[in-house]
């Protein structure tokens, strides 16, 4: 949430006073994207279709069903990062990442140059995404609550593991999108979102009700319930590092094969559509007209801000399962003519079909990110050198500028955002064609996919459009 627009005129952590920034995650305006709007739209648009003529004609049976397909790594790196020592290195790295910025956050001035903000807003929630793609789930290793969690566990004398009672299955990830509700509300939304007041009550509330429901349900809760979990472990299928199920040892794969394996259960839908719904209205919250809305509508901005969330959340959900629902019903057969594989219900479609949204929703996150982690993080790290603002210079880097070399290169930035909108999508479109040739009768499969292309292709265009309408 602190300035990263891409001009010339960069206000890297400018201030507005007392406990507060420039809240714009900043997507590049349009002067920013030196590329005409309209080609942009068009060559999206037919990228992706000349991707589904493509994948129709040489893709005639799914390629990404066999999980134990990879190239095997040496043993000696799986027995690595199997072995106690080193996760209980990367546990104890968690934890003293934690206590030193825990240390700015209670003792640290309610000011800009408190670190706090940058690490949750910037190097958690935005760098745990290419963390997470280049190195897979990495926060489920570095996650402070858990050894916080096994201690109290110990004092308590409560099973670990199981906790004290089963956590529901049908929960699935529903825990987890509610976190994840509560933080883009709590980033986009709440009043005051850079005051260290309220950043401290949310975390309050999320480390007490996290360590009692794992107290309670056991450390599967963190599986199923922890959002930052949750979060890495979705873009951590798109890492290339895979586990192979016969053995477990590490191998090298292709990462839409990776997230062919990606989770199905109740709740998975709700993630996908929490994050890809909460990254268009913070690209629409930015635009002209939102701001011109809320200005003359009277409309408190808490409540606007929420609704409008809400709404980009639930378009974002409703437009994905009606495709798949409608993908279902015109791609389905006689009981004689599915494949194995294939839901029984329609209603498991969307589920079926998530995975194929996460590299949209990464495309989505490096156009409206890329220069937010680029510029704010590097402020970030500059500010963690001195966390309670009193001429400490404990990493070495207080007194350092932010280097701004990126934001004067426009050209630049225009095509890594738009190439990470369009590619994004494309690799979309193979991932959702591979699992509707799995899915599907093959008579079949490629009818049921024009509903998911339609609405990838607006997906494109909606992301194109708030690229370019800031």
């Amino acid at each position: 949430m602190l300035s990263s627009t891409v001009g010339g005129n960069v206000g890297v952590g400018q201030s507005l006073g007392r406990g507060g920034t420039i809240l714009a995650h900043g997507i590049g305006g349009r002067g920013d994207l030196p590329v005409p709007f309209s080609l942009a739209l068009a060559g999206a648009a037919a990228a992706l279709v000349v991707s589904f003529v493509i994948l129709a004609w040489s893709w005639p049976a799914p390629r990404f069903d066999n999980r134990e397909t990879g190239r095997v790594l040496p043993l000696a790196l799986t027995r690595v990062v199997d072995a106690g020592v080193f996760r209980s290195a990367l546990r104890v790295l968690g934890l003293l990442a934690t206590a030193y910025v825990g240390v700015a956050a209670i003792f640290g001035p309610d000011l800009l140059v408190n670190p706090t903000f940058g690490v949750v807003y910037v190097l958690l929630w935005v760098g745990l995404v290419p963390l997470s793609v280049v190195f897979g789930p990495v926060w489920r290793y570095l996650n402070p609550l858990r050894p916080l969690h096994l201690l109290l566990a110990r004092l308590l004398r409560v099973p670990p593991v199981e906790g004290l009672i089963p956590l529901p299955a049908r929960l699935g990830a529903w825990p987890a999108a509610v976190g994840l509700f509560a933080f883009v509300w709590l980033e986009l939304v709440a009043p005051d979102a850079t005051s260290l007041a309220v950043l401290r009550m949310w975390v309050t509330a999320y480390v007490v009700l996290s360590l009692l429901l794992a107290l309670v349900y056991g450390a599967r809760w963190f599986d199923r319930g922890d959002p930052f979990e949750a979060y890495s472990t979705l873009f951590g299928h798109l890492s290339p590092f895979a586990r192979r199920p016969s053995d477990g040892r590490l191998v090298l794969r292709n990462p839409l094969a990776h997230l062919a394996g990606l989770g199905t259960g109740p709740g998975s839908v709700a993630v996908v559509a929490i994050l890809l719904g909460s990254t268009a209205y913070d690209g629409f919250s930015q635009s002209t007209t939102w701001i011109g809305f809320v200005q003359g509508s009277g409309i408190p901005e808490v409540l606007a801000g929420t609704g409008a969330l809400a709404g980009s959340i639930l378009v974002a959900a409703g437009s994905f399962w009606l495709a798949t629902v409608l993908a279902g019903g015109l791609a389905g057969g006689g009981a004689s003519e599915r494949t194995s594989s294939a839901p029984r219900l329609r209603s498991e479609l969307p589920g079926a079909f998530a995975g194929s949204v996460v590299p949209i929703v990464l495309g989505y996150l490096i156009a409206h990110y890329f220069t937010l982690l680029v510029l704010e993080g590097q402020q970030t790290f500059i500010y963690l050198s001195d966390p309670l603002a009193n001429g400490a210079n404990l990493l070495g880097l207080a007194g350092r500028d932010v280097d701004p070399s990126l934001a004067n290169n426009p050209q630049m930035v225009a095509g890594v955002k738009v190439g990470a909108v369009v590619v994004g999508h494309v690799l979309g479109v193979i991932a959702a064609h591979d699992r509707a040739v799995a899915l599907f009768p093959r008579r079949t499969a490629l009818l049921g996919q024009i509903p998911l292309l339609v609405v990838m292709v607006c997906y494109t265009l909606a992301g194109l459009t708030l690229l370019f309408a800031t």
